[in-house]
């Protein structure tokens, strides 16, 4: 690697970033030479951090980016990709992760246009800027902005996209994720290019609803994000797991409400949990009642784990894939359904979830390493993508407990990853000690999909868990809370939304509700 490109990345990555600080007149863009404002004709957008965030010869850019897609994650989604989640920082921090990302793209399908979407990290406005003044100039070549699409943008009555140019010109949240696009399109790329400048969610929302028309199979869209900034690498990955989980809810009440909490925390050294919160709460606006919408974790790494990062101060990075599957929200719901009902596990696959979890607490809390799993254990069931929680006991009184609803990730997965949040992130207790370990029980619950109901009378005591949601505030009981507990139907939707979702005793009845089961297995049964 150009030893010249690394120490000029960083230095550059050792200056904090500066959020919305310029001095200029946000409402008059600011002349850049070979940049200015033209009337009449077409003046392309240059590369801004080519030869520091990414090598500048296209020679050396293209090793680069081989040797990147080489090590990056395979394909790990099936169905339609509508959109990624890519990181934005210089190559030698992120770019494996981007590449992760990109990695999951089809690269013999064509789109008719990518939708490139950051967060500015130099202008405050409010709305979003759209490239028309050209096309973007790359070291692997000039790639063509969709100009006549771009000023339609221009045009919408909700006013929320400008074309000022001083928010592209030295943007590089954009201009990081193109290399990898041309690496997989070449000249095939036509994009749309868009900075939002606004930190209202308000405002997210209305962008969101005029780009909402242009999410179909056609299009991809490309959203530019690192997550946490400047905590300690163990903070950095505990943080940056609870957005990213967030953000996989498809909930953009649930991705702010968990920002918010996170960011309240008092983590040293943490300055935002996701510098492209705007860019990302845009995308679940268009995508939280799109039928059919999936999203998917595809790799996380922080700056730490990079030879040129230091551990007590990282950037998170996280590569996320969406997807959509075809059929109407009532065709998925019924095949949601097909396959709780089918689904099931024998003895043996019971036991041998049972044996991860408490292999993978005695491996945690004793070295502090995720174990790896035997894959003799692993039957097409425990490979199958659940949701689950993992609850803890000791002396029957509750250890911890963390779960998950998201399918995203096979069930084995699942359980070893939230037997470790139960261990040691769940913010009610103290992390599990070594000399706990004999002494606690494991509990595992296989959930199924949830199901929207509309009546509290659907609710089955004892046989369905309750998930309570009401504006960003929720909460969920599992379904053997109400047999442990012997509370009627009243008593378990009260507690729920006071005791859980903190929305009073009776913020149920005004609430959305759902049910889902859960498939109940203790470790005690197999002693």
């Amino acid at each position: 690697m150009n030893l010249r490109y690394v120490s000029r990345l960083l230095v550059f990555s050792l200056v904090p970033l500066v959020f919305y600080c310029s001095t200029s007149n946000p409402k008059q863009p600011m002349s850049i030479p070979g940049n200015e404002r033209a009337n009449d004709s077409l003046v392309n957008r240059r590369p801004a951090v080519a030869g520091s965030f990414y090598p500048g010869s296209a020679k050396e850019l293209a090793s680069t980016l081989s040797d990147l897609f080489a090590s990056a994650e395979p394909r790990k989604v099936s169905g339609n990709i509508q959109a990624v989640i890519s990181p934005h920082a210089g190559y030698v921090f992120s770019g494996g992760v981007a590449a992760s990302a990109f990695h999951q793209l089809d690269p013999g399908k064509v789109y008719r246009n990518v939708f490139v979407i950051g967060s500015s990290h130099r202008f405050s406005f409010d709305g979003a800027s759209v490239y028309t003044r050209g096309n973007y100039e790359m070291p692997l070549g000039t790639i063509p902005v969709d100009l006549e699409l771009a000023r339609k943008l221009i045009n919408d009555p909700s006013g929320v996209f400008t074309d000022r140019t001083d928010a592209q010109i030295d943007e590089h949240s954009l201009e990081v994720q193109l290399p990898f696009l041309q690496e997989i399109y070449g000249n095939k790329l036509t994009i749309v290019p868009i900075v939002i400048g606004t930190q209202r969610a308000s405002v997210c929302k209305k962008i969101a609803q005029v780009l909402k028309p242009y999410m179909v199979p056609e299009n991809l869209f490309v959203i530019s994000t690192d997550f946490s900034h400047y905590p300690g690498y163990e903070d950095a990955v505990r943080a940056d797991a609870l957005t990213a989980d967030a953000i996989c809810t498809n909930s953009p009440e649930n991705f702010l409400n968990t920002i918010r909490k996170t960011e309240a925390k008092g983590i040293p050294g943490l300055v935002t949990c996701i510098c492209g919160w705007t860019s990302v709460l845009t995308l679940l606006y268009m995508t939280e009642d799109i039928p059919g919408i999936e999203y998917h974790k595809i790799q996380y790494r922080n700056s730490g784990d990079s030879p040129y990062g230091e551990r007590d101060r990282v950037v998170g990075y996280y590569a996320i894939a969406v997807t959509t599957k075809a059929g109407t929200s009532k065709e998925k719901q019924t095949t949601r359904e097909s396959k709780r009902d089918e689904f099931s596990l024998s003895v043996q696959e019971k036991k041998a979830l049972i044996s991860i979890a408490r292999n993978t607490l005695e491996n945690y809390i004793r070295n502090g390493k995720t174990p790896p799993v035997e894959q003799n254990l692993l039957t097409p069931a425990l490979e199958t993508p659940c949701g689950a929680f993992v609850t803890l006991r000791k002396k029957g009184e509750l250890r911890g407990c963390i779960g998950r609803f998201d399918p995203t990730e096979p069930l084995w997965k699942i359980v070893q990853e939230m037997t470790i949040a139960a261990a040691v992130h769940d913010y009610r207790f103290d992390p599990v000690d070594r000399n706990e370990l004999k002494e606690i029980d494991i509990e595992i619950s296989v959930l199924t999909p949830l199901q929207r109901i509309h009546s509290p009378e659907e609710i089955r005591l004892g046989i369905d868990g309750i998930y309570i949601r009401k504006g960003s505030a929720s909460g969920t009981f599992l379904p053997q809370v109400a047999r442990e507990t012997n509370w009627t139907l009243e008593e378990f939707l009260g507690h729920c939304a006071r005791d859980k979702a903190g929305i009073g005793w009776n913020g149920w009845k005004d609430a959305e509700l759902y049910t889902y089961q859960a498939l109940i297995i203790e470790e005690k049964d197999f002693h």
